[in-house]
């Protein structure tokens, strides 16, 4: 009888948190959909963004996501490998987790105005693609820090063992049986970390500007889409293309998601 009563409470714990998920999407759909047409996802922002699309805030979101994971990926998923392949359980990697678990907790709002401050005034790299970039690059290192760490720690000893007693260097095993057997978890973190970069807004607008332009070069000031619509909704320009703008966002986080999951699921089969 318990065994039946605690199934049914995460069954309705489970059915709950999809219900929101549905009604989130959902209440997005219907007031968003009549405004999504082809015209509105190719055609750049006019009066304001009171008419026409958001093709420049498109390109702005996955330029900012891009560049910003392009940076962080390595450096986040090199200092795991550090921190758990290469080091003991001295100060030093100590230090780098507990700095990363801090960094974690900071929010947005400071890494804005710490990229404002560093990146836009000191460097003079301007509201700049570069500059919100290099910011969100920030903002997503200790999400594929802390993940992949934990998902190198969970390869088996054994598998290490192996390599070392077929002569293998500590590279070669790292290379090509830790990452290989890890890489579920850190793809894992990595979609974590464009979700959150994807959908920022607080650390963009004070870096990367909110021009309603096409950016040509890194140096363009750009607008994403989350700035987009925070500016539509906040400014009462109009609450339609703002919903439209909120439907493009989750339809290109699905995206995202389902082209990553997709990828990992044929790389596991791969290697099965």
């Amino acid at each position: 009888m318990t065994d039946r009563q605690i199934t049914l409470l995460f069954a309705g714990i489970t059915g709950l948190t999809v219900l929101i998920l549905v009604f989130i999407i959902g209440y997005v759909m219907i007031n968003g959909l009549p405004g999504l047409t082809l015209q509105f996802l190719l055609e750049s922002p006019r009066e304001m963004g009171r008419t026409g699309g958001v093709f420049p805030a498109i390109v702005g979101t996955v330029l900012l996501t891009g560049i910003a994971l392009i940076i962080a990926a390595p450096v986040g998923i090199l200092t795991a490998v550090y921190l758990t392949e290469y080091t003991r359980d001295t100060w030093l990697p100590k230090i780098v987790r507990f700095g990363t678990e801090s960094l974690a907790g900071i929010p947005s709002i400071i890494f804005g105005l710490f990229g404002f401050l560093f990146f836009v005034i000191y460097l003079d790299l301007g509201w700049s693609v570069l500059s919100g970039a290099l910011t969100l690059s920030a903002m997503i290192l200790p999400t594929i820090v802390r993940t992949s760490e934990e998902a190198i720690r969970a390869v088996p000893d054994a598998y290490r063992e192996a390599s070392f007693a077929l002569g293998s260097t500590r590279w070669q095993t790292v290379t090509s049986v830790v990452l290989p057997s890890a890489k579920p978890g850190i793809m894992t973190g990595v979609i974590l970390a464009i979700g959150r970069a994807i959908g920022e807004t607080a650390a963009v607008i004070f870096t990367a500007g909110s021009s309603l332009r096409l950016p040509r070069t890194l140096l363009d000031s750009t607008r994403t889409l989350p700035v987009h619509f925070y500016i539509l909704a906040r400014e009462g320009i109009s609450l339609e293309n703002a919903y439209s703008t909120a439907l493009v966002l989750i339809l290109l986080i699905l995206a995202i998601n389902i082209a990553a999951y997709t990828i990992m699921d044929r790389l596991a089969k791969k290697e099965s």
